[in-house]
Parts: structure tokens; C-alpha cells; sequence
């Protein structure tokens, strides 16, 4: 009996063989190519299929930078209903006088901040009201940890106390200027980001974004290393973030084509530098990899202005092409600048130069993007729903609100455990509840932190200065102890007591000194 061979493709029919009949190898060679192509479409569709899925694994989310010490401060910790709810906080570097110790601007390091920005606190409130923050180490000012930091350990040490302290699920890292052009720099930074990465995978993990500058061909020659150098280190990268700004427009012409130029040519460089390190990696995913940072409104170069139709037209690009973050620079420049503002043209750290109205483009830029970057992870401090509300002198940083005691502007009292500071001198409004005026007198900073105590007051010396007197006259710059507290002539005065400056502080000819002023004094002594 003769036997039957077949060929099986994947979903076709049997194609059959009887031996003693004659082979025609042209018949031969269709069936292998049908099989072929068959099984190549196969395999073409599982990884297609694998590409979108990839390339979907989070729902696309917007963030927007906030200038932590930029003046006036931008309250992010209290946004609208509607509001911004995911933020990257800008910018940790080196301090100044301490090249391993991270500070925010070179001027606060963690525990100033928490003292002087109430940056612990303000998250806290934050996360309490479903917000979610990520922080950003370098930017273009200041020296990032890894220029300035050359001792590896104390490099990585610096890092984590920052991921630690705000409890981080995912950190930006903005590479640019000075930093950009040192690749010696670069792979310190590199390493100790994957030291860090690799010892949280058994744990929540540690999503890294490089934020890199871009032109309309996409990349640099530096930011195509600094990209290598990451990857090299063995750091899985969340993404890249291309800041799409500063790209010499020519003046009077849209900055979208451009924007739209570098984000085409960022994501073929990424597929290529994977393709480097034997990834292969999908048009999908590698758009799901790609953000984009715009500078709202007037950009630093004069030509280059982003609008509100650009803004609306980004947002549909990396809506169709799947990209799952888009960002922008910044909050603290999301309105209108006041009438006074000389030179639209001339860029402002506190509004963008083109007429809106306030967070507009932070709104455009967020539609149909429902995500949460979701970086602060564990029990919210001071939730209201568990912890009490009963306020102890012993557990707070600030004194007990009283509706007795006259507050100053900028004074901060503890009240049902939340922390308020006075937008105005005020007595007898009760911090937490509506004010019939037509603006409330009291600003809610957040809850009161586990583990606080009372934040201890410098005290003048005894002797330091005179005791004030009704009958002496006292000229500008003479300071004077009434009732144990050092205050400060701001011009002639006879009898006027110093307490009035608590009441009618710019009537006043007196101020009272602040903390730092007595500490230092208190040093000198």
C-alpha cells in the first residue's frame, strides 16, 4: 500500500503526496513557499500583537513640571477638581557648598526643604487629594550630584536618599548642558541609577526617564551617548522624554512642524539604539517610549513660540501614535502674563507670554489622558480617615491656633492636625472653616507628619539688646527685646510699642526679627 506524506501549513488544508507519482518540483517549491509566507504571517502577527501590547501596558497619563524654588512658589499641592494631578518636581542637584548632598536648586537640602518649602508636607496633601509626583534630578542650572559628586558610593547614597525620602516609584533625569557634553560624568551617573533599579526589582521597581534635549533631526551625537550609556549601564529605561523646544523657529512660522520632526526622528533613534544592544523593539512600543516636553507660550529663543492650536495638535499626534506620556515647562508658567510684564517676548518663570487663561495649556495638553504616574506609594500621612484629629502641643511643629491670638502674614499654626500658615494678619477666623469675607485668610499647607514635634524657636540671649522703652527714642536700625522677642526700627519711633507690628505690620516702625536673624545672632554670640 502506497503511503501518504502531507504537508501541513498553519491554517491550511493538507496537501498530500502519493510516492510513485511523478514530483513536480515547480508544484513543490509553491506549497514551500505558501508555508513559508504562512508561517512568516504567523509569526508577523504574534509580534505585531505583542508590539500593541507592549506599547499598552499603562493608560496615558500627562504630567507638567513644577520649579520647586522658583518665586512666587506654585502651589501644586492644592489643584482645582479638574486640576493637575500628576507633577514632576524640578529640580534636585547638588548643593552648593556640599558636592554629594542633593538639594533642591542648589540651595535647600532635603530637611531645608521640608523646614523652609514645607516640600514634605505639601506632598503629603498632594497625595492625600489623589495627586501623584515624580522628581527630576539635573536641568539645565546648577551642577547636577553626578558633575560634582566623583565618590561613587556617595553618588548612589544621594540618589536613594532623594527616592527614599519621597518614596519614588519613578525618577526623571534631566541630562542637559555641562552634564550632557561629560561622558565620564555620565556613566557614574548611569551606574549608581542601575545599582538602584536592580535593588528594587524584587520590590514596587524603578521606572527611569531620560529627559533629553532634541532638534528636528531628533537626538544629538551627546544624547544619542548619554542614551548608550544608560543602557550599557544595564538601567531598563521607561522611556525617553524629548524636550521639544528652542528649536530656532523662524520667526512668524509655527514650532509644531519642527516638534513634530524631532518626535519622528527621537523615535527611529530609540528603535536603532535598542537595536545596538540585540533589542528589537516595535513601531508601538517604541512610540509607548517616546514623551514630549514643549515649553509653553515664548521660548527662549525669540522665534520660537508654542501656542495653544499647537499645543491642541501635539496632543492629537501622541494620542494617534500612542505615546504614553506628554509633559510640559511649565506650571509655574501656565498663565497669562500681568500687564506689567515689559516684553512678552522675553521669557518669564512665571507666565508663558501668549494670551490664555490660567492652566490652559496644561488642560489641552492633558486631554484623553486619564493615567496617573502613581510614584508615591504606601499610607498617605495624616490621612483623615485614620488618623486623629485631636491636635497635641507635644506632636505639633507649630503652635495650637487660638481664637484669642492675633497672626501675623506668614504664620503657621496647627489646627485638626493639618498645618495652616496666614495669607494676612487675621484673629478669630478658625483656619478650616468657610470665611464670610471674600477670600479665605488662612493657607492649607498639608497634614501634620508622622513623627513631628515642635519646631524649635532660636531665643535672644539675654542682654543682647535693650529692653524697649516708652520714653526713648529709638532711630532706624536700633533693635530693641519687648516681652522676650527682638524686634527691629524700620525708621524714627517714640512710644509706639513693637507688639502693634504683629497687628499693622506696615504701619508699624517696628519689625520683628525672624527666626534665621536670631539664630545667626545667637551663632555670633
Amino acid at each position: 500500500m502506497n503511503k501518504i506524506l502531507t504537508l501541513s501549513p498553519p491554517g491550511g488544508q493538507m496537501v498530500k503526496w502519493y510516492p510513485g507519482r511523478r514530483l513536480s518540483w515547480l508544484r513543490l517549491g509553491v506549497v514551500i513557499a505558501v508555508v513559508a509566507a504562512l508561517a512568516g504571517a504567523g509569526w508577523y502577527s504574534l509580534g505585531y500583537v505583542q508590539d500593541r501590547q507592549e506599547a499598552t501596558e499603562r493608560s496615558p497619563w500627562f504630567d507638567a513640571y513644577v520649579d520647586v524654588t522658583a518665586t512666587p512658589t506654585f502651589e501644586f499641592e492644592s489643584p482645582e477638581s479638574d486640576g493637575q494631578q500628576n507633577v514632576v518636581l524640578a529640580f534636585v542637584v547638588a548643593l552648593k557648598d556640599n558636592n554629594c548632598t542633593p538639594s533642591w536648586g542648589g540651595v535647600y537640602d532635603l530637611a531645608e526643604a521640608e523646614r523652609a518649602l514645607d516640600l514634605d508636607r505639601r506632598l503629603a496633601r498632594f497625595t492625600m487629594q489623589g495627586g501623584s509626583a515624580m522628581v527630576s534630578f539635573g536641568g539645565q542650572a546648577n551642577s547636577d550630584l553626578a558633575l560634582s559628586c566623583t565618590d561613587e558610593t556617595k553618588l548612589r547614597a544621594g540618589y536613594e536618599a532623594v527616592i527614599d525620602r519621597y518614596d519614588q516609584l519613578s525618577i526623571d533625569m534631566d541630562i542637559e548642558g555641562e552634564l550632557l557634553a561629560n561622558p565620564e560624568a555620565l556613566a557614574r551617573q548611569a551606574r549608581a541609577i542601575a545599582q538602584l533599579q536592580e535593588e528594587r526589582k524584587g520590590g514596587d521597581g524603578l521606572d527611569v526617564w531620560l529627559t533629553l534635549p532634541v532638534s528636528t533631526d531628533g537626538l544629538s551625537f551627546d544624547g544619542l551617548q548619554a542614551v548608550r550609556q544608560y543602557l550599557g549601564a544595564g538601567v531598563e529605561l521607561a522611556g525617553v522624554n524629548a524636550m521639544t523646544m528652542n528649536l530656532e523657529t523662524a520667526a512668524g512660522e509655527s514650532m509644531l512642524p519642527g516638534i513634530l520632526d524631532s518626535l519622528e526622528a527621537t523615535q527611529n533613534q530609540l528603535r536603532s539604539l535598542y537595536q545596538e544592544v540585540d533589542v528589537t523593539m516595535g513601531e508601538a512600543t517604541a512610540w509607548s517610549r517616546i514623551s514630549a516636553t514643549p515649553m509653553i507660550g515664548q521660548n527662549d529663543t525669540r522665534g520660537d513660540i508654542f501656542t495653544l492650536p499647537d499645543a491642541a495638535e501635539l496632543s492629537r499626534f501622541a494620542a494617534d501614535k500612542g505615546m504614553s506620556r506628554m509633559s510640559m515647562w511649565s506650571l509655574n508658567r501656565d498663565q497669562q502674563c500681568g500687564e506689567n510684564w515689559p516684553d512678552v517676548r522675553r521669557v518669564s518663570d512665571s507666565c508663558s507670554g501668549v494670551d490664555q487663561t490660567p492652566g490652559e495649556f496644561a488642560k489641552t495638553l492633558r486631554e484623553g489622558r486619564p493615567g496617573s504616574l502613581t510614584q508615591i506609594k504606601g499610607a498617605v500621612p495624616g490621612d483623615s480617615t485614620t488618623a486623629s484629629v485631636e491636635d497635641d502641643p507635644e506632636t505639633s511643629p507649630y503652635p495650637i491656633w487660638s481664637v484669642d491670638v492675633a497672626y501675623p502674614a506668614d504664620t503657621k499654626v496647627v489646627w485638626n492636625r493639618s498645618v495652616y500658615e496666614a495669607k494676612w494678619w487675621t484673629q478669630g477666623d478658625q483656619p478650616d472653616l468657610p470665611s464670610e469675607a471674600a477670600a479665605q485668610p488662612w493657607r492649607l499647607l498639608g497634614p501634620v507628619l508622622p513623627g513631628e514635634k515642635p519646631v524649635e524657636r532660636p531665643v535672644i540671649p539675654a542682654g543682647t539688646y535693650p529692653e524697649w522703652s516708652k520714653e526713648t527714642v529709638f532711630t532706624r536700625g536700633q533693635r530693641v527685646i519687648f516681652e522676650g522677642v527682638a524686634f527691629e526700627a524700620k525708621w524714627w519711633t517714640q512710644g509706639d510699642s513693637p507688639d502693634e507690628a504683629l497687628v499693622q505690620p506696615q504701619a508699624s516702625p517696628w519689625r520683628q526679627l525672624t527666626d534665621d536673624e536670631v539664630a545667626k545672632i545667637v551663632v555670633e554670640k
